[in-house]
């Protein structure tokens, strides 16, 4: 790129308000954009002026108060099943019960083609007015001749009919496969519920009966919504821990990208596998500058609402003698998953949630550090750790990816699942950021939405941003500030991919993914962080969204 290109601007943003993510305050400035990266942060007075150029024609946008800021960088998200959930062709369903989500079915099954699947995502039993799992025999009453497949609302449990168990191939013999199980009653029967590793195994046969051109149009009307909640990249990541059959569609990305219509800057992490053959692939294939596979993903355990989450010391409300949860894959067969990754240059990210995970998972890093530096190692989620591991994530450099609406998702659940003396250590996102250690905010959608400021008021605040309680915080000691926030979602996932050095800043050559919100949220009260309205999203210099 030539000093020309690099210094006549061809859109200018102008506001009083312009956080860089250098530091916690938004100052006067200009910001200089030409292709699809920022040329010159200027004073605002100073645009046009020899030092810095606009070309002819250069279009110049005063925008008064109005915050300008790195655009939002999902860091983890899982597009297919967002963009499928959001979209005519399934459905969300929460319920408050069994019988409430069973009647919710009616409008999907009107919709969709008699005999498809009834697909939805959304229900959490322990939510329910009685918090007990349910079983197939609600559904099969409803639907006896429909293939009904209900995936819970954290994505790691199936609740299917009998008709759905049938053209599955499930009977009563079924085994499951390593890290997954099926429910049975008393006599041996199937009940319906299937959980990790099984449910993950099936999920790709249940939605192959969906077209590509009814796919496209759902990622194409769910990266619209990225762009109206200001989010401009996203990392997109594997939501089975098999091969092939991890839903990182970049077969989809391509076709919008090749048809000009990808508007968010996707990186993608497919599953982690003993060898790289795919994900060497997925980098040859495509050479779109919106498209990046960065590394893999796996899953190292479940999560604490269904005790699959693996912990050091037994659940406070064990369901059986030594109830720890178990990793999903022996810590070996991972550690060498994760060498042979890592020693090709390739970026890993791990599912861990709980604190024997977490601690697995940093001594398998540990071994990955002392030969390299530089590669990316993330880990996900990162729901309570051992005290001690706190310090251990920034000394060995690893991201710590978390998705802060996860806190509030099941009020009194930490309580109820871990007792009073681990929830102090649940989400310590304060204790992470002064040991030093790099935070990445995402919103593992379709598990929460993702707009991101009701993330950032979940960090500042330690409430629901929904419900807004509590009403005083939980644990709100562990309250970081909205820049910080603001950073974790720009920077925190750059670094979560590799790219803070071209990406979640506003400097010259950096790429000019920026957002336009109506307030600052560093400024207002914290209570309207959350209700601040986006004004435009740029992506690579165009607009991509204007309010």
């Amino acid at each position: 790129m030539g000093e020309s290109q690099l210094r006549e601007a061809e859109v200018v943003l102008r506001s009083e308000a312009v956080f860089t993510g250098m530091d916690d305050r938004a100052r006067p400035a200009a910001v200089g954009m030409a292709g699809d990266r920022i040329v010159w942060m200027a004073p605002p007075h100073a645009v046009g002026s020899a030092r810095f150029p606009m070309a002819a024609g250069a279009q110049v946008h005063d925008l008064g108060a109005r915050f300008i800021m790195p655009g939002f960088h999902d860091a983890h998200l899982h597009v297919f099943h967002a963009a499928l959930y959001g979209s005519d062709l399934a459905e969300r369903i929460v319920g408050t019960s069994e019988v409430d989500c069973v009647a919710a079915l009616g409008s999907l099954a009107a919709r969709r083609p008699p005999g498809s699947w009834l697909l939805t995502q959304g229900w959490r039993e322990q939510l329910w007015d009685v918090p007990v799992l349910p079983s197939k025999a609600s559904l099969d009453a409803a639907f006896p001749d429909r293939p009904v497949a209900m995936y819970s609302g954290d994505a790691h449990t199936l609740w299917l009919n009998t008709c759905a168990m049938e053209r599955l191939g499930l009977h009563r013999t079924a085994r499951a496969p390593e890290g997954g199980s099926y429910d049975r009653d008393a006599q041996g029967e199937l009940t319906g519920i299937v959980r990790e590793a099984a449910a993950m195994q099936l999920m790709p046969r249940i939605v192959e009966g969906f077209e590509q051109a009814e796919l496209l149009g759902a990622y194409e009307a769910f990266q619209a919504r990225l762009n109206a909640w200001g989010i401009t990249s996203v990392c997109d990541m594997a939501l089975t821990a098999l091969p092939g059959a991890d839903f990182v569609r970049d077969d989809l990305f391509d076709a919008l990208a090749d048809a000009s219509r990808l508007t968010v800057r996707a990186h993608l992490f497919p599953t982690l596998a003993p060898q790289t053959t795919r994900v060497r692939e997925m980098q040859e294939r495509s050479c779109h500058p919106l498209i990046r596979t960065c590394g893999c993903k796996q899953f190292f355990d479940g999560v604490s609402s269904q005790h699959t989450a693996w912990l050091d010391q037994p659940y406070a409300n064990a369901r059986m003698p030594r109830d720890v949860g178990q990793p999903t894959v022996e810590p070996a067969a991972l550690a060498a998953m994760v060498a042979h990754a890592t020693g090709q240059g390739y970026g890993v990210r791990i599912h861990t949630i709980g604190d024997a995970a977490i601690h697995a998972a940093l001594d398998i890093f540990a071994e990955v550090r002392a030969r390299d530096e530089q590669v990316v190692l993330t880990l996900e989620h990162l729901e309570n750790f051992q005290p001690a591991d706190i310090a251990r994530m920034a000394d060995l450099g690893v991201v710590a990816s978390v998705q802060p609406r996860h806190m509030t998702l099941d009020p009194g659940g930490p309580e109820r699942d871990l007792g009073p003396a681990r929830v102090p250590y649940m989400w310590p996102l304060r204790s992470l950021l002064d040991a030093g250690a790099v935070l990445a905010f995402g919103s593992d959608a379709p598990v929460t939405d993702p707009d991101p400021l009701k993330a950032v008021y979940a960090a500042v605040t330690r409430k629901d941003a929904v419900t807004r309680l509590p009403e005083d915080g939980w644990l709100p000691d562990q309250r970081i500030t909205p820049a910080e926030a603001l950073r974790a979602y720009t920077q925190g996932s750059a670094a979560a991919c590799g790219r803070q050095h071209e990406l979640g800043m506003l400097a010259p050559g950096m790429f000019a993914d920026v957002v336009v919100l109506d307030a600052d949220p560093c400024a207002v009260d914290p209570e309207e962080i959350s209700d601040i309205p986006v004004h435009a999203t740029y992506v690579g210099g165009t607009c991509v969204f204007q309010a």
